[in-house]
């Protein structure tokens, strides 16, 4: 790329905007350009009393040799009057410095109208080159972006379709549990009203036999009488003893009595 040279054009610039007060300080920013101190000469040149379009223009050398290319460029832009061919030129190659090779092509192709010169057409060729290779990464970036979002978006619905299946399960298994829960629960009932079922039967069986007269208990005497006429009972039941004993409760009309007299 053409060097920008501020000493070319500024014997210009001092017999267009230097007084005999401001001689002396454009021949301090002269010298503090060839010295390299950039900011130096930027700053004695802005002291000068003056808004001349060779002003901004020295000016705006400066700053691109700070690199300052943003403040470069303002200065460029106010800097319209003096050779439109330079002021492109400069103007193009602050652009190109800045990342904006849109605008650092139109201002080359704008120089070339008003000069042909074979310097800013081989700038113009590497401004062109740099920016397909920067569109052809800017392809290759956003493919890669796109390959980047496609997998992120593909995690995502996996994930998403993982949570869904998890929840699914998570569901199926509470709506078991709550089956198997409540099965428990019709059991445990069944169990407790057979309980209280049961209960209420043996109270009421209970209190039925309270209701019922008691039947008196037995003198021990009073058992062995009954033993014992069981027995007896028992015992006629098989000898035919109930003759007999009438027999023998009844004494026979011909038997005489022991205490009977003979007569």
């Amino acid at each position: 790329m053409r060097k920008i040279f501020l000493v070319s054009v500024w014997g210009v610039g001092t017999m267009l905007y230097a007084g005999l007060t401001d001689f002396q300080t454009i021949e301090k920013a002269h010298s503090a350009y060839d010295a390299k101190e950039f900011g130096k000469s930027v700053s004695l040149l802005e002291s000068l009393d003056n808004s001349s379009a060779q002003k901004q223009y020295d000016i705006g050398n400066a700053l691109y040799k700070e690199q300052k290319y943003d403040e470069a460029i303002k200065a460029y832009e106010k800097a319209k009057g003096v050779d439109e061919a330079s002021r492109q030129y400069n103007l193009a190659n602050s652009y190109f410095k800045n990342g904006d090779l849109d605008k650092s092509i139109e201002s080359f192709e704008e120089s070339l109208k008003h000069r042909d010169d074979p310097e800013t057409k081989h700038n113009l060729e590497v401004a062109k080159k740099e920016k397909l290779k920067k569109d052809k990464d800017g392809d290759k970036k956003m493919k890669d972006k796109k390959k980047d979002d496609k997998k992120k978006d593909d995690k995502e619905k996996k994930d998403d379709d993982k949570k869904q299946d998890d929840q699914k399960k998570e569901d199926k298994e509470k709506k078991q549990d709550d089956k198997q829960n409540g099965d428990k629960e019709k059991e445990e009932k069944k169990k407790q009203e057979a309980k209280e079922k049961e209960e209420q039967k043996k109270k009421e069986q209970e209190k039925k036999e309270s209701s019922q007269p008691q039947k008196k208990e037995m003198t021990k005497e009073e058992k062995m009488n009954e033993q014992e006429l069981k027995r007896l009972m028992k015992k006629m039941g098989q000898d035919k003893t109930p003759t007999m004993m009438y027999q023998m409760g009844q004494p026979k009309e011909n038997q005489r009595s022991e205490d009977a007299k003979p007569w």
